[in-house]
């Protein structure tokens, strides 16, 4: 199923826009004024929130003055999360009734990815037909907290088994992306500070990364299409040989295949260019192919460094 990804959306009353956020607060910093352009014309808004961001320990110690946090409270911290968030959409003009929470583990979409079962692209595809949106915003690919990347590998499965394919927007939160915004609305003053407030309600996330968040929440939503696929399954990195020990690649295909190796036994093969080839069966010629490269080293640090590529 080829994406409707290329176009601008038109928003009118008739829109139905479904936000993907992993976790609370996303579906503010990146989506706050496409929200409020959307609920100004009467259109519909749904929130998809894929956990409660209860893996979240430095702000939870910071504030609870505690340093052991077992799962009573991580549970108790996400639904301190879920409050704010149920708080922001109040003040984006979101009513309750508008969020549909999956619960996943935070700091665990890429093992649900992994899983050999497609439970999870298939609760994905459930959303989508329930609400039907004719407009999707998830986290971009490139985006590079391991929740967002795999999120939107998920959502493009997902995608794939609907016969409907509504337009795709992807939204950046951390890091970089390589894809190209569309052109941006005029956004008013009173929309920008609407979406200040509403970031004001995470008062869990604001205590030690206030300045931070609000410099995101500042910035100019960019959402952007994703990249065409092409032909090729050739990797866009060329990592030092001293890395490969420590290396794993990732790839995943929209007909609902994920698979993960260490480097030395990942199917690859040079391309006679000084690059490698990815030579995995399930990437068929017809399908998306995302591909992520990352270490297997214990580190505090949890953004990718190279995170997820389509090839």
């Amino acid at each position: 199923m080829a994406l409707n990804a290329a176009v601008e959306p038109r928003i009118t009353a008739q829109t139905r826009l479904l936000v993907v956020a992993p976790h609370p607060d996303d579906e503010t910093i990146a989506n706050g004024l496409l929200i409020q352009r959307v609920r100004a014309v009467g259109g519909t808004v749904r929130v998809l929130l894929l956990t409660n961001g209860d893996n979240n320990p430095w702000p939870q110690r910071w504030l609870e003055r505690r340093w052991s946090i077992g799962a009573g409270e991580r549970e108790r911290w996400g639904r301190r999360r879920r409050a704010e968030l149920a708080e922001a959409l109040h003040r984006l003009d979101v009513p309750a009734t508008a969020l549909q929470s999956l619960g996943w583990p935070d700091m665990g979409v890429l093992d649900r990815l992994l899983q050999p079962d497609p439970s999870a692209s298939a609760e994905l595809a459930a959303a989508l037909a329930d609400f039907a949106p004719d407009l999707v915003a998830v986290p971009a690919l490139g985006d590079r907290h391991p929740d967002h990347g795999a999120a939107h590998v998920l959502l493009r499965m997902a995608l794939a088994t609907l016969g409907r394919a509504p337009i795709l927007l992807g939204y950046l939160v951390h890091g970089h992306d390589d894809g190209t915004p569309m052109p941006e609305s005029p956004v008013t003053p009173a929309q920008q500070a609407t979406k200040q407030h509403a970031l004001a309600a995470y008062a869990s996330q604001l205590a030690l990364s206030g300045g931070r968040l609000r410099r995101l929440a500042e910035r100019p939503e960019r959402h952007a299409p994703p990249v065409a696929s092409g032909s090729t399954r050739v990797l866009p990195w060329r990592p030092s040989p001293l890395l490969w020990p420590r290396l794993r690649l990732t790839a995943a295909s929209t007909s609902g295949l994920a698979q993960q190796w260490p480097w030395h036994a990942a199917p690859l093969r040079r391309d006679g260019q000084g690059g490698w080839r990815l030579e995995w069966p399930a990437a068929r010629t017809e399908d998306a192919c995302f591909v992520r490269l990352s270490l297997a080293l214990p580190s505090p640090w949890i953004f990718d460094h190279w995170g997820w590529r389509e090839v």
